[in-house]
């Protein structure tokens, strides 16, 4: 049977060091290559024809999910695990709809890793026991904004550009007393005690964003 052939993405030297001592040490795979961020990897991994790419996921130029994005249909047949520190759900299932073929903490053992490699070069999809268990916490716990209407996100996006309740009656040519009615309703379901806050809190979540 053929080593495994393992592609490593992280910005961190020590990290990559690390890997590649460790892999060394496995029979049954076989280090290729390594780029310290996501742009040198789509140029310089597809002539190493990796079955396994371990990607960190935040990295300067380019973060992990927009690398496997990018190297996803240069790489077809490879397998994509994330290798972070970063436990994040939103993320998680940013990288899995990406491509991800699993979700690995930094923190996890040199067995765990091997473990999650072999699952992954067998076709598995694979995530750390931590990871599966904040996916599953973060479904059970209301997200903050969900219960926000269509037209109350629309006035919370017009508020993120700084527009004054006077403004924002005129650009949707409605009353100033529905106005103030809307944006009191967002602050109750922000949990926040004021417009400002209100913004921070919608842009932190994701549920506005500024062009």
């Amino acid at each position: 049977m053929n080593p495994i052939r393992i592609y490593v993405v992280d910005d961190h030297p020590m990290i990559r060091h690390g890997l590649l001592s460790m892999l060394r040490a496995e029979s049954s795979m076989q280090w290729v290559g390594e780029a310290s961020d996501g742009a040198e990897a789509v140029r310089s991994a597809p002539a190493t024809k990796p079955d396994i790419v371990l990607v960190d996921l935040v990295m300067p130029k380019m973060d992990g999910v927009a690398t496997i994005q990018a190297m996803k249909p240069l790489l077809p047949e490879t397998r994509f695990l994330v290798l972070t520190s970063l436990l994040d759900p939103a993320e998680v299932r940013r990288a899995m709809a990406a491509g991800a073929s699993g979700y690995l903490l930094k923190s996890a053992s040199p067995q765990e890793l091997v473990n999650v490699i072999l699952s992954a070069a067998r076709g598995q999809r694979v995530m750390a026991p931590e990871v599966t268990d904040a996916l599953i916490a973060d479904q059970r716990e209301p997200r903050t904004g969900e219960e926000l209407t269509s037209r109350e996100r629309e006035l919370l996006a017009l508020m993120a550009t700084g527009l004054s309740n006077q403004d924002i009656a005129t650009r949707l040519s409605i009353a100033m007393p529905t106005v103030k009615f809307h944006v009191t309703n967002i602050l109750a379901k922000l949990h926040a005690d004021n417009r400002t806050e209100a913004v921070l809190i919608a842009l932190r979540q994701k549920l506005v964003t500024l062009e």
